[in-house]
């Protein structure tokens, strides 16, 4: 089966590592390209590809101040993956909690020797 366009969702748009790390640094709030990809360590061109692809899945907002555009994270576009996530979290923290009530049986029976 093909895959999908990475413009299609969420989930494709984040495989891209460079995706991830430009929404970490949006984060902590609006910057313009420049410092996005200077910071990352990207060219213009590919940090501006980058921001289109997330601004077309509805990870990232975009908003024009003078001259200047400045990306701003928008999470709700995430809900899809954390609600998927989620499912995981679950699994882990019943096989946590099993681990768990293992070991204070082990301590148990060890105490009782």
């Amino acid at each position: 089966m093909a895959r999908a366009a990475t413009t299609s969702d969420a989930f494709n748009a984040i495989a891209e590592p460079q995706r991830r790390d430009i929404l970490a640094l949006l984060r902590t709030g609006e910057r313009p390209v420049t410092d996005l990809a200077h910071e990352l360590g990207m060219s213009l061109p590919g940090a501006s590809k980058h921001l289109r692809v997330l601004r077309e899945v509805g990870l990232v907002r975009v908003r024009g101040v003078g001259k200047q555009r400045l990306y701003g994270l928008d999470a709700r576009g995430l809900r899809p993956v954390h609600e998927w996530v989620g499912g995981f979290e679950r699994f882990w923290n019943d096989s946590f909690g099993r681990l768990d009530a293992y070991v204070r049986d082990l301590e148990r029976s060890r105490q009782g020797e």
